[in-house]
């Protein structure tokens, strides 16, 4: 489960708030997906879930442990994908995996299993022993999405996982975030594809200009906005920051 208490975050001395007293659940089995235009706070609002940085006001928590206040503890709960992951370009694809395994303490048996298991599945087992330079875009996010994985968390976090991924590898992606959250997990992912949100979700929320301003199921939304799709109902709550970004 996934918790925000009232949190809030303020950015230099301007006073603005980027992150507006978000007050917002996630469920164990969730697929949750977090939509917003460009400069909504969906970033900051990955960061502080993430502990990357700390909120000006508020707490989040991952399975009932404060992020703030017992951040190393919360960490080990979390795999997170972020948009752009920078990896070590010196590494070898093998050698990057079993870092994030050291990192987390992640068995030598559970890392063989998990390694072979997702270098097959996302078809980079001729490129682990390359080193990263080497790697495509699309090659990195697939790599960077097995060592956030690595160690099997309950939560996962991805800011715009598909980018960069071939369809195929989307596919695999996506069919793995749903078995995730079979099993009782919760997935938080954030997304500028609104098709996917709709069609993978369980449940949705609309950030805009720092403030939650919807949030629900897909068929909550529609008779909330009286839209029948995600892409009109997105447009008719964020219409005006929409244009505000442009």
């Amino acid at each position: 489960m996934i918790e925000f208490r009232n949190v809030s975050k303020e950015y230099g001395k301007s006073g603005k708030l980027a992150l507006d007293g978000l007050n917002l659940t996630i469920g164990d089995g969730e697929l949750f997906g977090f939509i917003g235009p460009n400069g909504a706070g969906k970033t900051t609002t990955i960061k502080i879930l993430t502990g990357i940085i700390a909120p000006t006001a508020g707490e989040s928590f991952v399975n009932g442990i404060c992020m703030q206040r017992s951040p190393m503890e919360a960490k080990r709960l979390i795999g997170f994908v972020p948009d752009g992951a920078e990896l070590f370009d010196r590494l070898t694809g093998l050698e990057y995996l079993n870092f994030m395994a050291d990192m987390y303490d992640v068995s030598a048996q559970d890392r063989k299993k998990h390694i072979e298991k997702y270098l097959s599945l996302f078809e980079l087992e001729d490129a682990a022993a390359s080193q990263i330079r080497t790697y495509s875009k699309g090659m990195r996010q697939k790599l960077a999405t097995i060592g956030a994985l690595i160690h099997h968390p309950p939560i996962w976090v991805l800011d715009e996982p598909m980018m960069g991924l071939d369809p195929r590898a989307s596919f695999l992606l996506k069919e793995e975030m749903k078995r995730h959250c079979a099993e009782g997990n919760t997935v938080f992912f954030s997304t500028h594809v609104l098709e996917v949100a709709e069609k993978l979700c369980s449940r949705i929320a609309v950030i805009s200009g720092g403030n939650l301003i919807a949030e629900g199921t897909m068929e909550e939304l529609r008779r909330a906005e009286g839209a029948s799709s995600l892409e009109e109902i997105f447009l008719e709550l964020t219409g005006d920051a929409e244009e505000a970004v442009q």
